[in-house]
């Protein structure tokens, strides 16, 4: 599988959407912290957007996403709680030709050092659509956090070896920040 590894660094567009009922762009910690993250590996921020927890709304915005030329990954924090609001998962699901499911469970699995039993209730989910690599975390910074140092980091990067997203991503030009 080392074919899907390149010897050299490939910066990714990648959106961010913050699902949340009660942040706003200036008090979304969990995005924003995506958002230095990405940055400072030197993937690029196509866009950023906050959106209530609203099935349609989410779903439309990632389908727009997945359809652009430019946008390569969609990481999606929020709405994947049990709270009658949460939909983020339901939302997404459908727009996906493939799930990664080795993500939820290994999210789940690196959870457990920091929350215990609870990790069973987090419904992370990842998935490939039209060559866009779509993963959605919980809305809590600490997750995102966990979900970057312990899976994207490697699996955004071109040169992890033995395998990573990146050589089944769409290719793009490089894009302009849009927040």
């Amino acid at each position: 599988m080392s074919h899907l590894a390149e010897q050299s660094f490939v910066p990714l567009n990648i959106a961010v959407l913050t699902v949340s009922d009660t942040r706003s762009l200036d008090t979304d910690t969990s995005g924003q912290l995506l958002v230095e993250k990405l940055l400072a590996a030197g993937h690029r921020l196509a866009e950023r957007v906050l959106l209530k927890d609203d099935i349609y709304r989410i779903r439309a915005q990632v389908a727009h996403w997945i359809a652009e030329d430019r946008v390569q990954v969609v990481l999606i924090t929020g709405g994947t709680g049990f709270t009658a609001r949460d939909s983020t998962p339901e939302a997404v699901l459908c727009l996906l030709d493939k799930q990664v499911d080795g993500f939820g469970e290994l999210f789940r699995q690196i959870s457990v050092a920091d929350i215990g039993t609870s990790s069973v209730q987090s419904r992370a989910l990842a998935g490939l659509a039209n060559a866009t690599l779509v993963c959605c975390m919980p809305g809590s910074t600490n997750a995102c956090r966990t979900a970057w140092d312990g899976i994207l980091a490697e699996q955004l990067d071109a040169r992890h070896r033995p395998c990573n997203f990146v050589a089944h991503l769409k290719q793009a030009a490089p894009c302009e920040s849009r927040s």
